[in-house]
C-alpha cells in the first residue's frame, strides 16, 4: 500500500546523516531538530503556532484538553472515519455526536452537523477524510453562528489547500481554530516511528497546549495545568525535516498517480472513482492541491466488495478496506440515541469502498497491472 522503502532510498543519505548527528549529540528529547522542524512546518502552513508531540491521537486529545472542554459537552464528528478522532472525546468524558457522510467526498454531512447541533454542542471536528478537505466555509459559518470551536483532523490530510467561495485559499490544518495531525509512517508527511502535532493561530491557546504536552509545565517542576507526556523525539524531527521540503512533491505524485487510476477506471460501469473540488476531468495535477490523496478509495457497486478484495489478494495486489464497520456499530460507541436512518450513507460505504495502493512510487506498470485486473474481474461480474 506504501513503499516507504522507495521513498527512503531518495532521501537516504539527508536522513542518514541527520539522525546520526542526532545520536551524537545525545539531545533526544525537545532537542534543537525539533524546534527547528516546527519552526519549518510553520513557514509551510502559514500558521502562527506548531506543537510537536507523540503523536495524532494525542493531539486531538491535547487540543480538547487545552480548549477547556468539560465532561458532558457534546463534539460533532464524522461516523465514516478512524476511532482515534472519537476516542478522545469518550476518553475526556464528552459525549462524542456522529454524524452521516457526504457520499461524494466522504466527509462530513454539512446538513447533518446543523441538525446535530444542540445548547451542549461546543466543537466540530472535521476529518480531511483521505486527503480532501471538507466543506470548511459551510462549517466555519456554522461554528460562528453558534459560536463552537472548530477542531480540524488533518492526519490524512497535509499539504492539502482549501479554496473558499471568495477565491481566498488556505492550507489544511490553519483554517479552524486549531488542527491537529499526525505523523504515522504511512502518512504523506510521516516519520519512522509515531509522531503528531497541533496547530493554531491562536496565541493563548498554543501557551496552553504547550504546557499540557509536558506535564503541565512551563518553568522545571512548575505544574501550572495538568498536562501528559506527549513529546516529538529528536531522530522523528530530524527524519520529518528531511522529508518537508519534499511534501509538495510527495503530494503532486500521488494525484499524478490517482488521474492515472481514475482515467483507467472512466466509463468503467460500477466503479466510482474519487472527486476533487476543480473539475476531474481535465484536473491537472501540477495545479490542482485540493486532494493529496492519502488514500486513493473507489466505491464499487453491484459487485462484491469482499470478493473483489479477495481476488485482489490472490493476485499480489495490496488494498485496504478503511473503514468496515461504522462508529455508531462499534461496541465502544453504541448509544441508544443513533438512529440507523440517520447514516444511510456510511451504512452504504462500509460496504462499497476499496483502498488502492498510493504512494510516491507508484509507476505505470504497477498502475496498469492494478487497474487492469480490477476491471477484468468488474467486467465478469
Amino acid at each position: 500500500m506504501v513503499d516507504l522503502r522507495g521513498q527512503y532510498e531518495h532521501i537516504k543519505d539527508r536522513v542518514d546523516q541527520s539522525v546520526l548527528e542526532v545520536i551524537q549529540s545525545t539531545a533526544y528529547i525537545n532537542g534543537p531538530e525539533v524546534h527547528q522542524f516546527q519552526t519549518e512546518l510553520e513557514e509551510y502552513l502559514d500558521v502562527k503556532h506548531v506543537i510537536p508531540c507523540a503523536n495524532g491521537t494525542d493531539a486531538l486529545q491535547i487540543t480538547m484538553m487545552g480548549l477547556g472542554l468539560q465532561p458532558g459537552d457534546e463534539v460533532i464528528t464524522a461516523d465514516f472515519t478512524f476511532a482515534a478522532t472519537v476516542e478522545v472525546i469518550a476518553l475526556l468524558g464528552l459525549t462524542p455526536v456522529l454524524v452521516d457522510v457526504d457520499p461524494v467526498t466522504f466527509n462530513i454531512d454539512v446538513d447533518a452537523i446543523k441538525r446535530a447541533i444542540t445548547p451542549k454542542t461546543k466543537a466540530i471536528v472535521p476529518v480531511h477524510l483521505f486527503g480532501l478537505a471538507a466543506n470548511m466555509d459551510a462549517i466555519m459559518d456554522m461554528a460562528k453562528e453558534h459560536d463552537l470551536y472548530v477542531i480540524e483532523d488533518n492526519a490524512q490530510g497535509i499539504g492539502g489547500t482549501y479554496t473558499f467561495k471568495d477565491g481566498s485559499k488556505k492550507k489544511t490544518g490553519s483554517i479552524g481554530h486549531v488542527a491537529s495531525t499526525s505523523f504515522f509512517p504511512s502518512k504523506n508527511l510521516g516519520c519512522y516511528g509515531d509522531g503528531g502535532a497541533i496547530f493554531t493561530n491562536d496565541d493563548e491557546l498554543a501557551h496552553i497546549i504547550r504546557g499540557i504536552v509536558n506535564h503541565g509545565m512551563y518553568t522545571r517542576y512548575h505544574h501550572d495545568v495538568v498536562g501528559v507526556n506527549s513529546r516529538l523525539d529528536s531522530i522523528q524531527a530530524t527524519i520529518l525535516r528531511a522529508k518537508l521540503p519534499n511534501l509538495d512533491a510527495y503530494n503532486k505524485a500521488r494525484r499524478v498517480a490517482a488521474q492515472k487510476y481514475s482515467k483507467a477506471f472512466s466509463g468503467v460501469p460500477n466503479i466510482i472513482t474519487p472527486t476533487c473540488y476543480c473539475n476531474t476531468d481535465s484536473c491537472d495535477p501540477n495545479t490542482c492541491d485540493c486532494h493529496v490523496y492519502h488514500q486513493y478509495t473507489l466505491r464499487v457497486l453491484d459487485t462484491s466488495r469482499d470478493a473483489l478484495v479477495k481476488h485482489l489478494n490472490d493476485h499480489e495486489i495490496p488494498c485496504g478496506v478503511y473503514y468496515p464497520i461504522p462508529l455508531h456499530a462499534q461496541k465502544a460507541y453504541r448509544d441508544d440515541r443513533y438512529n440507523e436512518d440517520d447514516f444511510k450513507v456510511t451504512n452504504k460505504l462500509v460496504d462499497q469502498v476499496i483502498s488502492l495502493p498510493m504512494h510516491t512510487e507508484l509507476d505505470d506498470e504497477q498502475i496498469e497491472y492494478i487497474t487492469n485486473t480490477i476491471i477484468n474481474f468488474v467486467s465478469n461480474q
